[in-house]
């Protein structure tokens, strides 16, 4: 399922089929709309839309090209208005210097005025901002410091993306990311962590391909989030559960999930959620910022039993491979490890254990040769280049891991057919030398990007 956050069905482009285009959305698998106001006469019909139709959602405010039409009587009615439990957010509201038919100085106060309803109302805000990054982005942190958003149809460079992240602001992608030529958009929508990702439409503009040219429509941001899965490296199922649960947690629309899952599926692969201890404390890891991956809820209140890790398997011929992984490390469960995989293997599936490679370490002795049979592909995080570098990143329980981590490497290379290593590209790290080490072990080695998990 697939939710469109910033769309105008409102708007006359609909008034012929507004009925037909709803229904073709929920059945292009388009879960829920949020339909955006962005002046007097759409605030209300959009309170009519959300009256009629349980799937969707709008928000309420002033778009800068009419700023000039906002008195004391209208900021009072989106105050009222925004008590709708349909109303999600204070917008379309922001600064549009283009066309500049509300001069800059109104729309910049009709901005804050509106981010303080917001702030008033409990809301996140919707941001409209064109050729106006500078004084956007000053408002934003002067003016709006506590309030999430969304800078809608993001157009900015990726140091803009960082900054509005960085202020609890998510980055929708549109239809524009499927143009051939837009090679700066599509790295952007590429390089944003899962956890500030949306998708919209802005129907009736910015038709993605193969639609485009056509009027767009909810319908259609299947495309668009096609164009991103690719981009990303993932399923269209993915972006769906991924930018599914940013909306929930943004805009209150529905639950998020209260029980950790302990198989979850990413691409064509499963992954096992085991344990949530760890014998690193890496500054990177994503268990210190969020508990989902890929939009997958991954805290356990409790340990699962080995009945309980193969039931929540299912088949394992279904997927490519069966990966112990989730949000602590697998080995700290050996005997868990050794008889879910004896399970799998006798099922015909394919099993890969992704370690930090203290597996002898935690468990006293040299548990490689028990897994010999059982693994087919084991990656180890080397995430350093030397001890001194290991330490301060990783922060491992065990003394000398750095070595320990080594010696693992290479004894692995014995017992299970393809050994990999990997490493996060951060600043500190040296990507040449952790190369360097590779090719002495003799193993694969596989960069990660920081922000992208899973």
């Amino acid at each position: 399922m697939l939710i469109d956050t910033h769309c105008h069905l409102e708007m006359k482009e609909f008034d012929k089929d507004r009925d037909e285009a709803i229904k073709r959305a929920k059945d292009a698998g388009i879960e829920y709309v949020i339909n955006i106001s962005s002046d007097i006469e759409s605030n209300l019909k959009n309170l009519a839309l959300i009256a009629k139709h349980p799937n969707i959602y709008c928000s309420i405010g002033v778009h800068p090209h009419d700023a000039k039409t906002l008195t004391e009587e209208v900021y009072a009615k989106i105050r009222e208005w925004a008590k709708n439990p349909k109303v999600v957010a204070i917008g379309e509201i922001g600064l549009d210097y283009h066309y500049l038919h509300s001069q800059q100085d109104i729309q910049i106060r009709a901005f804050k005025r509106q981010i303080d309803i917001a702030r008033d109302c409990g809301l996140p805000v919707i941001v409209h901002s064109r050729e106006a990054k500078e004084d956007t982005m000053r408002i934003l942190k002067e003016d709006a410091a506590g309030i999430k958003g969304v800078l809608h149809c993001f157009s900015g460079d990726m140091d803009m993306a960082k900054e509005a992240m960085n202020m609890g602001f998510y980055i929708p992608i549109a239809g524009p990311v499927t143009f051939k030529k837009a090679e700066g958009l599509k790295e952007i929508a590429r390089l944003i962590p899962d956890e500030y990702l949306l998708i919209e439409t802005d129907a009736p503009f910015l038709s993605p391909v193969p639609m485009r040219g056509k009027r767009n429509e909810p319908a259609f941001l299947r495309h668009t989030a096609q164009a991103i899965a690719e981009l990303r490296g993932v399923t269209l199922s993915d972006i769906g559960r991924i930018t599914t649960l940013n909306v929930r947690k943004l805009f209150k629309i529905g639950g998020t999930p209260v029980k950790g899952e302990i198989a979850y599926q990413i691409r064509d692969s499963l992954y096992l959620n085991i344990t949530n201890r760890c014998t690193s404390r890496c500054g990177f890891c994503v268990r210190f910022h969020t508990q989902y991956v890929k939009g997958h809820y991954l805290h356990i209140e409790k340990e699962p039993t080995i009945e309980e890790i193969i039931s929540a398997i299912g088949d394992p011929k279904k997927y490519k491979e069966v990966v112990f992984c989730g949000l602590g490390e697998p080995l700290l469960r050996l005997d868990a490890v050794k008889e879910v995989s004896k399970w799998i293997k006798q099922n015909g599936g394919t099993i890969r254990i992704n370690t930090n490679g203290h597996g002898n370490l935690i468990n006293g002795r040299d548990i490689l040769p028990e897994l010999q049979g059982l693994v087919d592909t084991i990656s180890i995080s080397l995430d350093a280049e030397d001890d001194i570098k290991y330490e301060q990143i990783c922060k491992p329980v065990f003394k000398d891991a750095f070595q320990a981590v080594l010696s693992f490497i290479k004894e692995a290379k014995e017992y299970i057919p393809k050994v990999r290593v990997t490493v996060v590209r951060l600043p500190e790290v040296d990507i040449k030398k952790c190369e360097n080490i590779a090719d002495k072990l003799g193993v694969e080695l596989k960069v990660r990007e920081l922000d992208v998990v899973g």
